[in-house]
């Protein structure tokens, strides 16, 4: 199984060289490709490619649906395409990974903005039946990130990846918590980490490009973690389940990342050793540095809704054992903890 892509690229400009990375043997053979484009800088992206790719096939899509993803797979088969290139959010990636995975044919990931890990993942996260879902699948063949359409992104959504890197350092303790009872991949755990600390720690802003490269690399070696671990596990413990939970009970009070961010501040609140105090402390500098929400009520939430998500959490992955399911606090011990991790943090 292929654990890394054949290629990354990330800097300005990257979108009007994709002719040349789909030139490539390894990736086409003759150049008959698919382009999947998201609906908001569409326009200007499609200028871009008919003026880098030939020939190339457009296609719009809009929303991550699993219903979205299974028309243009449908299309993807009805034109025998060799490749397909999705660009744009993760919206958009996600939804052409698993087109791809339907078509049966490999997929080059261009992402427009780093608000979350999902961009080298073998994971899709697609809406259905009024839920969402995750759905495995191969990973992209090659990954692209254009900083010009990073930076002309929503800054909200640039930021929200660093939350979702950062969150990767309490889904290990996670995993590690579970050790006795599942198998833990060292490499996994080294690359989930390595792209977290590169982050957490640094004192500049998504203004710079080095500290953009910085947060794509990162949120691209998260995904191959997750490749090498055969499942999210070295980046998703309860801090995720606490998010998708959020989604479920509140849908739409804010996105991955900056969920992932609190869920994780909240899971090492939730661990009463030295070791973690620290951790919780750098997570909520790092939070704050950077704009992103540290407590329930910066995304919306009362302190009755966040605990009640909480105590939902464990629902939305059975089977995965987190510092939640540990600690089986009851509603009540839930509510408790939630008042004072926010007395704690926020001063």
């Amino acid at each position: 199984m292929l654990t890394a892509p054949l290629t990354v690229t990330v800097r300005r400009g990257a979108v009007a060289q994709l002719g040349s990375l789909l030139s490539d043997s390894r990736v086409a053979t003759s150049g008959h490709v698919a382009v999947a484009v998201g609906p908001g800088q569409g326009d200007q992206v499609s200028s871009l490619i008919a003026s880098s790719i030939v020939g190339a096939s457009m296609f719009r899509v809009d929303g991550g649906t699993v219903d979205a993803a299974v028309s243009l797979g449908a299309d993807l088969r009805k034109g025998a395409y060799e490749a397909v290139v999705g660009i744009g959010g993760g919206k958009t990636i996600d939804t052409t990974k698993y087109a791809a995975s339907l078509a049966g044919i490999p997929m080059v990931a261009v992402a427009t903005n780093l608000s979350h890990d999902g961009i080298c993942s073998p994971v899709s996260s697609l809406e259905y039946d009024g839920g969402k879902g995750s759905f495995g699948v191969p990973m992209p063949l090659a990954i692209v990130v254009d900083l010009d359409f990073v930076r002309a992104a929503p800054v909200r959504l640039v930021r929200a990846g660093i939350g979702d890197v950062i969150s990767n350092l309490s889904a290990i303790e996670d995993w590690l918590l579970a050790a006795s009872c599942e198998p833990v991949d060292g490499l996994a755990v080294s690359m989930a980490r390595t792209a977290a600390y590169a982050v957490l720690d640094r004192q500049d802003s998504v203004d710079s490009d080095s500290f953009l490269t910085t947060l794509a690399e990162s949120l691209i070696l998260s995904g191959m973690a997750m490749v090498v671990a055969g499942s999210s596990r070295p980046c998703s413990g309860a801090d995720h389940e606490i998010l998708h939970a959020v989604d479920q009970l509140f849908p739409g009070t804010s996105n991955h990342g900056e969920l992932a961010g609190l869920g994780a501040a909240f899971g090492f609140f939730l661990r009463e050793d030295d070791e973690s105090r620290a951790k919780l402390a750098a997570v909520v500098r790092c939070l704050r540095r950077h704009s992103l929400p540290v407590v329930p009520g910066e995304v919306g939430l009362s302190l009755d809704q966040f605990a009640e998500a909480v105590c939902f959490a464990p629902e939305t992955r059975p089977g995965r054992y987190t510092i939640l399911e540990h600690l089986a606090l009851t509603p009540q011990q839930v509510r408790e903890r939630v008042g004072e991790y926010v007395r704690s943090v926020d001063h």
